[in-house]
């Protein structure tokens, strides 16, 4: 027997049954709820997570001798339970922890080039790079236009062997479904596309031991000898273009033997250092052997490279310390998803098949699904990274030397919340015990949340007009 809906009268409509959404049922149980207030505070704490995590246990901070600083238990809480952040980078997944991942990595990246978190202030006097490297050309693809540029036009108005013309005399915007589609699917290598994303750590590895070994050169000393010498530290992020390839933006630090703490000698210049990593980008290579099935391939950068030379702010110009940490910090937030991709993995054929993407980006899940199933490419994992189109790096990597990490800059972060504490000399230890016992919202709880997301992003907005 079905059970009838719930109505309530509509005033604007003469008393009309108005039904209650889900949603809205939902809204009516939480405000009644007893801890609701406290689950509000909660959710403050957490910035609006979008998808928090829920943990039950407590927390003793102690000193040595005994006497008790503070104690936290969540049994008190709603639901004996505590809301914290899922810290999901992606700004699709949780805006408010991407906003936060967003800024940590602001300060890493700047820390790295203008001091600060333990780095000295003097590396704003050491040679700094940013420098942004693509991929290859896998095929023609439309390309956003500016003004009345048109998207290709050149003298050949023949067509390729399918049948589909070279060239494209329309403007394409920024959001064009078409952009970076290609011109010809059947034309487009889509076998090398996916296979140059499973190879595209390697090239990195390779152009970072490539740029050493042209400074070793330039400067007249072994390979052996230079990190007695000059010592090579760097950040990159990774970003999908709208063609699905995913380019490096790097900022590289020539530093002395002992890291930043120490000063590179006079003839590492930042003049030498463009000079070794153009050198090095052009020359590297990734060869992919022992796979019968495709032959052997070669791998190497794309022929865009853009080599700048990162400046103090007090200089000017565009390629400024903090221009560059806001720029890296943009694209940590930003994911495939971004690109029209998927954010989770995929574990059949049979989804991709029926996933909400372009058919470009469709025959690259596809193709990197195929190449997963070949015994001699089973080491590059192809299939658990199908949703990245093959790419299976980190967002973000950095040299060890380069900056502060982030487990620091969060534990900076709990330390700031936590500095009303009474202060003592003594030694202080926490014992901790905690479980995960949940995850997410429901649909009242997930509209509360991003009320309170909006509310404090709107308090920065206000607070950033004032400072202005």
């Amino acid at each position: 027997m079905n059970t009838p809906r719930k109505w309530r009268p509509d005033a604007s409509n003469s008393g009309r049954p108005h039904y209650l959404s889900d949603t809205e049922r939902d809204l009516i149980r939480l405000a009644q709820e007893p801890g609701f207030p406290r689950w509000t505070e909660q959710i403050k704490s957490a910035g609006g997570c979008a998808h928090p995590i829920y943990l039950s246990g407590r927390t003793t901070t102690a000193t040595d001798t005994g006497i008790l600083i503070r104690h936290y238990d969540t049994a008190n809480e709603p639901g004996g339970r505590l809301a914290v952040r899922c810290r999901n980078r992606r700004e699709t997944r949780c805006q408010p922890c991407s906003y936060l991942h967003a800024g940590d990595t602001f300060h890493l990246v700047r820390s790295g080039l203008i001091g600060g978190k333990e780095i000295p202030a003097h590396v704003t006097g050491h040679p700094r790079l940013f420098v942004t490297l693509t991929a290859p050309s896998f095929g023609a693809v439309h390309r956003t236009t500016s003004g009345t540029s048109r998207c290709r036009l050149t003298r050949d108005h023949s067509t390729c062997e399918h049948g589909q013309p070279r060239q494209c005399g329309l403007i394409h915007a920024s959001d064009d479904p078409l952009t970076g589609q290609p011109l010809c699917p059947d034309c487009y290598d889509y076998t090398s596309h996916v296979l140059w994303h499973a190879h595209a750590g390697v090239l990195w590895n390779r152009t970072a031991t490539a740029v050493r070994r042209h400074l070793a050169s330039a400067g007249g000393v072994t390979q052996s000898k230079l990190p007695t010498l000059v010592r090579l530290s760097f950040a990159k992020v990774a970003e999908y273009q709208r063609r699905g390839a995913v380019h490096f933006h790097a900022v590289i630090r020539l530093d002395g033997p002992q890291g930043p703490e120490s000063a590179p000698p006079e003839w590492a210049s930042a003049a030498l250092l463009t000079q070794a990593t153009r050198t090095a980008v052009k020359a590297v290579q990734a060869p992919m052997r022992h796979a019968p099935a495709l032959g052997d391939r070669v791998f190497v950068w794309g022929s865009q490279i853009d080599v700048h030379t990162i400046r103090r702010a007090l200089d000017g110009g565009p390629v400024t310390e903090e221009a560059v940490a806001a720029y890296v910090a943009k694209y940590t937030s930003k994911s495939v998803s971004d690109s029209g991709g998927l954010d989770q993995p995929v574990t059949s054929a049979e989804e991709i098949t029926l996933a909400p993407v372009s058919a470009h980006l469709r025959a690259l899940m596809g193709t990197c699904w195929r190449l997963g199933g070949l015994a001699e490419l089973e080491h590059l994992r192809l299939r658990p990274w199908t949703h990245t189109l093959g790419y299976r790096g980190h967002v973000l990597t950095k040299s060890r030397k380069y900056s502060t990490t982030y487990r620091a800059l969060r534990d900076a972060r709990t330390a700031h919340h936590q500095s009303d504490s009474p202060a003592t000399a003594e030694e202080i230890g926490s014992v901790s015990e905690w479980r995960y016992v949940g995850s997410g919202h429901t649909p009242a709880e997930s509209e509360v949340a991003a009320g309170v997301a909006q509310d404090l992003c709107d308090l920065r907005e206000i607070k950033r007009t004032l400072r202005l």
